[in-house]
């Protein structure tokens, strides 16, 4: 199992992160390794897409189900694809009106030798996550 916990404090609101984090049609504008994502069903409480990764020859795809409770938490859960599983979490603490706490936290379990090959590609990737939010935040919202 890995465990990957990210936070940052940022100086944009609760409200801004959770729409970029839950954007994911663009996450492969700035998400190194993210190649396409598919949104398969969308509503105010819920997300389900596909995201395709790709790096270093290798690629794979899976889809999560996300619940959504709007600027503040966005839960995932994998549906299908190579983990053995996937889950985690986004959680978005008003610091001000301006300023937020935005925490990562994903845990996922691979095996066998392609699971290596996943965790290789996987885990820089979730590991980075945070910080390209908050880049993609700045660049976008200053």
């Amino acid at each position: 199992m890995t465990s990957i916990n990210r936070s940052a404090l940022v100086m944009h609101s609760a409200a801004r992160m959770f729409a970029l984090v839950n954007d994911v049609k663009r996450y492969p504008e700035f998400l190194d390794g993210c190649a396409k994502v598919d949104v398969i069903e969308s509503s105010l409480t819920a997300m389900t897409a596909r995201l395709y990764l790709s790096k270093a020859g290798l690629s794979y795809q899976f889809v999560t189900r996300n619940t959504l409770l709007a600027d503040e938490k966005i839960s995932l859960e994998l549906e299908d694809g190579p983990f053995d599983y996937l889950r985690g979490s986004w959680v978005f603490t008003p610091l001000r009106e301006d300023a937020c706490k935005v925490e990562m936290v994903l845990e996922f379990g691979v095996t066998g030798l392609k699971g290596k090959a996943l965790s290789g590609l996987f885990g820089p990737i979730a590991a980075n996550m945070v910080d390209a939010f908050c880049k993609r935040a700045d660049n976008l919202f200053q």
